[in-house]
């Protein structure tokens, strides 16, 4: 019988019962799910200090900017897919605003040539994105010149963008070994000159050669 139907006599009972206390359920999971997604991760945190660059935002380095900028210019311009998606070195469409060690950000304006017959981001520029933004990341590393070959993307898709939409796109190492360099990139669409809905997150790991010491 429950408490309810024995009367006052079994609710005396009840009232020496041993009370577990249930932790309160979250006012809206929805909410709680969209803000861990659009959390950068913090696994750079959770790894050694010798091989994962500090958390958190760095402030802007001018020289890996710089190096950042080159390497994109002079390197991935020449691949014919990146000049379509992100313009030429002598007109280009995506911007560089800010790079430390490890990590770097940009801003790119959606056009035709981005999307899918819906109107929306195409997934396959979403994914060559995340191999292009896990490269420049390796190149924010340690200013090398190489970046390596590709040993394994994936992705996930979380919202979309359409035509005329700026995104911010981020590139950051989440580890440098000796042969593998292990990055994640995030894209969000860009609301009021601030990040805001994130659109996609990917990670990407390359076969590289760590660079030779004199």
């Amino acid at each position: 019988m429950s408490c309810s139907e024995n009367g006052a006599v079994q609710q005396s009972r009840c009232a020496r019962s041993p009370i577990v206390r249930l932790s309160p359920k979250p006012a809206n999971i929805g909410q709680d799910i969209k803000a861990v997604n659009e959390t950068p991760t913090k696994m750079a945190a959770e790894t050694p200090a010798s091989s994962t660059p500090p958390s958190g935002a760095s402030p802007s380095d001018a020289a890996i900017l710089d190096h950042v900028t080159s390497y994109h210019s002079t390197r991935c311009c020449a691949s014919p897919i990146y000049a379509f998606l992100f313009g030429t070195a002598a007109d280009p469409i995506v911007r560089f605003t800010s790079a430390s060690k490890g990590i770097f950000t940009a801003r790119l304006t959606l056009g035709s040539q981005h999307l899918n017959s819906a109107g929306g981001l195409h997934g396959s520029v979403s994914a060559t994105i995340v191999d292009w933004a896990g490269g420049l990341a390796i190149a924010a590393w340690d200013l090398r010149g190489g970046t390596g070959v590709s040993v394994d993307i994936n992705i996930s898709y979380l919202s979309s963008a359409k035509l005329g939409d700026e995104v911010e796109i981020e590139g950051r190492v989440e580890r440098v070994g000796a042969n593998l360099a292990f990055t994640e990139v995030r894209i969000w669409k860009v609301s009021d000159g601030e990040r805001g809905t994130t659109v996609i997150s990917g990670r990407h790991t390359k076969f590289v050669r760590a660079p030779s010491r004199a």
